[in-house]
Order: C-alpha cells, then sequence, then structure tokens
C-alpha cells in the first residue's frame, strides 16, 4: 500500500502562485509515476500533470503548459507542483496519485492511478 498525503494550497489572488506538495509513505518502490488531477465543482476529474519517478519524464494538460511545473525528489518521496501564472478557472480540489504500472506512456486518465490522496483546495480570486 502506499500513503499520499498533499499539502500548499490555500487561496491566492490571479497572476499569484503556490506550490502543492505530495508525500508518499509505504510502498514508494513500487510506484512508476506520480500525477496530479483536479476537481472543480460539478466537473469531472480532470489531468494536470505528471512525472514518472525513475527518469523524470513529465506530461502536462494544455491548459497549465507554461504555467504549472512538476518535480521530485525522490530522496524525499515526495513531488511537487509549482503552479504560477494562476488563474480563477484553475481554482479546484488537487488530487495527487501514484500509478504503480510501467507504461509507454504516462497515464491521464484518473482510472489508471492506484492511490490517491486526500485533495487539496487550490482557490483563485480575480
Amino acid at each position: 500500500q502506499v500513503q499520499l498525503v498533499e499539502s500548499g494550497g490555500g487561496l491566492v489572488q490571479a497572476g499569484g502562485s503556490l506550490r502543492l506538495s505530495c508525500a508518499a509513505s509505504g510502498r514508494t518502490f513500487s510506484n512508476y509515476a506520480v500525477g496530479y488531477f483536479r476537481q472543480a465543482p460539478g466537473k469531472e476529474r480532470e489531468f494536470v500533470a505528471a512525472i514518472t519517478l525513475n527518469n523524470g519524464n513529465t506530461n502536462y494538460a494544455h491548459s497549465v503548459l507554461g504555467r504549472f511545473t512538476i518535480s521530485r525528489d525522490n530522496a524525499k518521496n515526495t513531488v511537487y507542483l509549482q503552479m504560477n501564472g494562476l488563474k480563477p478557472e484553475d481554482t479546484a480540489v488537487y488530487y495527487c496519485a501514484a500509478d504503480r504500472w510501467r507504461r509507454p506512456q504516462i497515464a491521464t486518465l484518473p482510472s489508471a492511478y492506484d492511490y490517491w490522496g486526500q485533495g487539496t483546495q487550490v482557490t483563485v480570486s480575480s
């Protein structure tokens, strides 16, 4: 089993920045990739970004490309999501998730991820 704990959410004005952290514990060596997803009220959970833990390959949703950066610190079993240039439409609950299967490409569907954190609220005011 893998446990994921997110932190770093909050309230920020448009154009501001936040950094989310996702700390993993348990059988972390079995994880292939860690991703961030978000879910706004009344909307489906959507992919934001993900990173492979062995070689640092990344994948981003088009809506956040150039504004968000995902990174990892394997020594700390932590994945970060640096969010710059935040917009009101970025408001959502952000979840991190771990995919334990090695794949040809980083998965972007929530159903591909096996373990989930509890979520952290990000609110961007206009």
